[in-house]
């Protein structure tokens, strides 16, 4: 007896879960198959789904990818040339011209059911996606690939800004919206939330956003209509900056809440999260987080950019008195470019240091007779110190939970003062 070993890899567990949510059903319902092709539109598209689940090939790839696993041994047998790049391309243009938005909250209320996810903390972010060459002819219909805020730092590339929502409970990818490339994140909140308020059936869920989502307009939103938010609160917000300046100035600041989780950045290992209630925003409260392991963070980066400073001051030391480095402002300009970032952080001088020296008046050999002149020189150097003071002021404000941003505050609605439940994860998404 002849024994074939296939590997499968996952694929019976990706078909097992779209079977789970009634991929080819809503698939039927949304792209029906009303030009009668021997392979409905449903199929086409549920292999695609298997192949970007399995290995993500391209359109024209998919084909040699189906004679693989589709052969007969593991799978049920196709005929796999029939899945060529052009009906693929056909079944996308179908799916293109759907209702796709209801599709996906058709969709995402399948998933809630069947695994019956919880949907009290809702998750949203947005991204762009970097486009290179040319596009043109695109669908009216379509969103605009154009310039926007890149988040690749491709301010060279067009683009498109795609907005994802996921659940607490699992992460679970819940529904998408594609925006224009130019499109600012402060305005997809009111209308993702609006339509998260739609699919879910209730308001009262936690929304969870970047600060983005902390605009006045955007916060009355949810709160007049009952809803709750977790946002962050950005740096040049009134309420930060004096917040900050109290804090530096020395204030002492009643930590009321700990809360210990692990690092997952760091495993083994915890990190401490204390919060202090601050000041209301609008009638919206303020909570100020502090963790050790960002306080830890802040103070080796600190010390690194200052250590680099020196370092560069020492260059410009070296240099001075030649080439580019002879007056004043050059040197000034010199010294503002090595300590950037650190300037509170150094106190450095420059000492101007005035010579003068007899110097002959014509030529030949000295004698009784000869006369001199004086001749002054200028020669600068540089002295730089730490300014403690100013780096313990900064220490007292190492208050942020993650280093990427420049939020300092976690802001949570409603007004009034309704109590919210505040969890852990809620603090560790945004770090």
């Amino acid at each position: 007896m002849e024994t074939k070993i296939k590997k499968a890899e996952i694929l019976p567990l990706v078909k097992f879960d779209m079977d789970r949510l009634g991929l080819v059903q809503l698939f039927d319902k949304y792209v029906p198959n009303s030009h009668g092709a021997d392979i409905p539109p449903s199929e086409v598209l549920c292999t695609m789904v298997m192949n970007i689940m399995v290995s993500a090939a391209p359109l024209y790839r998919v084909e040699d990818w189906l004679h693989d696993y589709l052969d007969g041994i593991a799978e049920q047998r196709i005929d796999a040339a029939k899945y060529n790049d052009d009906r693929l391309g056909r079944g996308l243009d179908l799916l293109f011209d759907a209702d796709r938005s209801s599709f996906m909250m058709d969709l995402s209320a399948h998933a809630i059911r069947e695994h019956q996810l919880l949907t009290e903390e809702i998750h949203n972010d947005s991204t762009s996606i970097t486009f290179i060459g040319a596009y043109q002819g695109a669908d009216p219909k379509a969103v605009n690939i154009t310039y926007g805020h890149n988040k690749d730092h491709r301010p060279d590339c067009k683009q498109i800004v795609f907005g994802l929502n996921t659940t607490a409970d699992g992460h679970i990818p819940l529904s998408y919206q594609l925006y224009d490339g130019h499109q600012a994140d402060v305005t997809t909140h009111q209308p993702n939330w609006q339509r998260l308020r739609e699919m879910l059936g209730k308001e009262d869920f936690i929304y969870i956003a970047d600060s983005k989502l902390c605009g006045y307009d955007n916060l009355r939103l949810i709160d007049d209509n009952g809803g709750l938010f977790i946002t962050i609160v950005p740096r040049n917000f009134r309420e930060v900056k004096e917040f900050l300046k109290r804090v530096r100035e020395g204030e002492q600041v009643e930590w009321q809440y700990v809360q210990i989780v692990p690092n997952s950045r760091n495993k083994g290992s915890v990190n401490t999260y204390r919060i202090h209630v601050g000041e209301r925003m609008d009638g919206y409260r303020i909570l100020w987080i502090h963790s050790d392991a960002k306080e830890s963070l802040e103070r080796k980066a600190r010390e690194s950019r200052i250590a680099k400073a020196q370092q560069a001051l020492q260059e410009v030391s070296s240099g001075l008195n030649q080439y580019y480095l002879k007056s004043r402002e050059q040197i000034e300009k010199a010294v503002k470019k090595a300590t950037h970032g650190v300037g509170p952080y150094l106190v450095v001088t420059i000492h101007e240091e005035k010579t003068v020296q007899q110097v002959q008046i014509g030529k030949g050999r000295p004698g009784p007779n000869t006369r001199y002149r004086e001749e002054q020189t200028t020669h600068d150097r540089l002295e730089w110190a730490r300014n403690e003071t100013e780096i313990q002021a900064a220490q007292h404000t190492d208050v942020t939970v993650h280093p990427p941003y420049t939020e300092e505050a976690f802001g949570m609605g409603r007004r009034g003062g309704t109590s919210i439940p505040f969890r852990a994860a809620s603090i560790t998404e945004f770090r």
